[in-house]
């Protein structure tokens, strides 16, 4: 059985509901909902609306996370990859995009600019305690080599 997440087209909305490309995808489109053309400049960064708003099961995150083609083709990455929705939050999803290319991007109403990925959340306890040794110990980056 699959979960279900209740969304809301705010007013903004355009173009498709978030949905999977193909039948073994992991990840879902979602898709700009601007009015005007966002020219992201190298180096620039963006936040991205998209017109939905979420309802996410308990027990669960919604991750956002990049478009490989975007990725590849045009230098185009999460700034917070991956981006964390939280099953609380009911404000409408925003995609941080950054243009990492060298030539200026254009994203145009409607275009898909992230994917979205379910993910079950368990909650830690934090408990204050002595740490038990281990062979790396406090030794930190690069310390296990190249």
């Amino acid at each position: 059985m699959k979960p279900k997440i209740k969304f809301t087209k705010l007013r903004h909305f355009c173009g498709e509901p978030p949905e999977y490309q193909t039948s073994g995808a992991s990840g879902c489109d979602v898709r700009a909902s601007i009015e005007n053309v966002i020219i992201l400049k190298p180096g620039d960064r963006g936040l991205i609306p998209t017109g939905l708003s979420l309802e996410i099961p308990q027990g669960f995150e919604i991750q956002v996370r990049a478009r490989s083609g975007l990725a590849i083709k045009n230098g185009i990455a999460l700034l917070n990859a991956p981006g964390t929705i939280d099953s609380d939050y009911r404000g409408e999803l925003k995609v941080i995009l950054i243009n990492l290319g060298g030539t200026d991007f254009e994203i145009k109403r409607g275009d898909r600019i992230a994917q979205l990925v379910m993910a079950p959340v368990l909650q830690a306890e934090f408990v204050e305690s002595q740490l038990s040794e281990t062979d790396r110990g406090v030794d930190g980056f690069g310390s296990t080599g190249v």
